[in-house]
């Protein structure tokens, strides 16, 4: 038996033409247009290029983008300050403020001033309080744990009354994911680092939820056949480059292993450093000094792929279902970000309760 892959990229192209849809109509009907602010607090690429994607999805959508970048130096009252005008301007219906802020901020404090009505991140203290109660409902919930409840519904993955194991206990998606599983009437049970039996725990499972960080942790005889296994986990592994060489940065004497950029390799590359051609000198990316300014320039990279907390290729013989990565529940979590800012628009339009 090989598992049916569950294809996230599909399923959020189906939501994304879907949430089109609905804002066309909530703009002809009523004449709201859905607005997504987010607030970036520092330079961090990673953060820059989600916050991009995030953006560029809202436009495609027809939902409004109110961009508010800030300084890596920008104060705990300097970053309030702008959630707090954002929460008056009845234009923005959703608040995102990007994660990991600087160290210097209160990460709490700054999520606590997202008015709650406007928590479409789903992180606010009340969203996850009435989420963790029975018979409550948040008015948001957290994306990437709706993402993988959407994804099972949209394939007809049975939960209720079915035995579901969840990996991790994060606030990010162990946690929220797990109330939603209890919400949908499944037998729950949350493993993490203390558990013993770990495998065995997990092939009890009908549904198991792998969100740890640990590339390929969940191996086939952890899963029970037929299982539908949802892995959440997005991990970085170097990979062997033949042409890889040791470099010595001139700079700080760190020794670092990279490879001249070849434009015909595949993957994910990294950048490491720079070897300065015209004054044969290494540097590591952000080591190199401003007197290199009009030098020949090489930059070297490694290669490195995306893997989950699941051993796909055991997995994938074992389980019923599977989703991959990347393209399972990565493409989720904007898109369902997009779909909770729609949805704080229809409840100011007085559509939802």
């Amino acid at each position: 038996m090989t598992a049916q892959l569950i294809d996230g990229e599909a399923v959020a192209a189906t939501i994304h033409g879907e949430i089109k849809a609905e804002v066309g109509q909530l703009k002809a009907e009523h004449g709201v247009t859905p607005g997504l602010a987010t607030v970036l607090v520092g330079e961090d690429p990673a953060s820059q290029a989600y916050v991009r994607s995030k953006q560029k999805q809202c436009g495609e959508v027809g939902i409004r983008s109110f961009g508010h970048d800030l300084p890596e130096s920008a104060s705990q009252e300097e970053v309030e300050r702008v959630v707090a005008d954002l929460n008056a301007n009845p234009d923005v219906h959703g608040i995102l403020v990007q994660l990991p802020l600087p160290k210097h901020l209160d990460e709490e404090r700054v999520l606590r001033a997202i008015g709650l009505d406007k928590d479409v991140d789903g992180f606010h203290p009340i969203n996850i309080g009435r989420l963790a109660m029975k018979g409550r409902k948040p008015l948001f919930v957290p994306c990437t744990p709706a993402g993988c409840i959407e994804l099972l519904d949209r394939y007809d993955i049975p939960i209720e009354g079915k035995e579901a194991v969840v990996l991790g206990r994060s606030n990010i998606v162990g946690l929220p994911v797990s109330m939603l599983l209890l919400h949908r009437n499944a037998t729950l049970t949350i493993c993490h680092s203390r558990t013993q039996d770990l495998p065995g725990t997990c092939r009890r499972a009908d549904v198991l939820i792998a969100a740890v960080g640990r590339p390929g942790m969940v191996k086939g005889d952890w899963v029970k056949p037929g299982a539908a296994v949802i892995d959440v986990g997005i991990n970085r592994v170097w990979v062997d480059n033949p042409a890889d060489r040791e470099w010595t940065c001139t700079a700080t004497g760190e020794c670092f292993l990279a490879h001249r950029k070849d434009e015909s390799e595949k993957g994910g590359r990294r950048k490491m450093g720079v070897y300065c051609k015209t004054h044969d000198k290494v540097y590591l990316k952000d080591q190199a000094p401003a007197d290199t300014e009009g030098c020949e320039m090489i930059d070297l990279y490694r290669q490195y792929e995306l893997v989950g907390d699941v051993d796909f290729d055991e997995v994938k013989e074992v389980a019923g279902y599977l989703t991959p990565v990347p393209g399972g529940v990565g493409p989720m979590t904007i898109i369902m970000l997009l779909r909770n800012t729609l949805t704080s628009a229809r409840r100011t339009a007085g559509l939802v309760e």
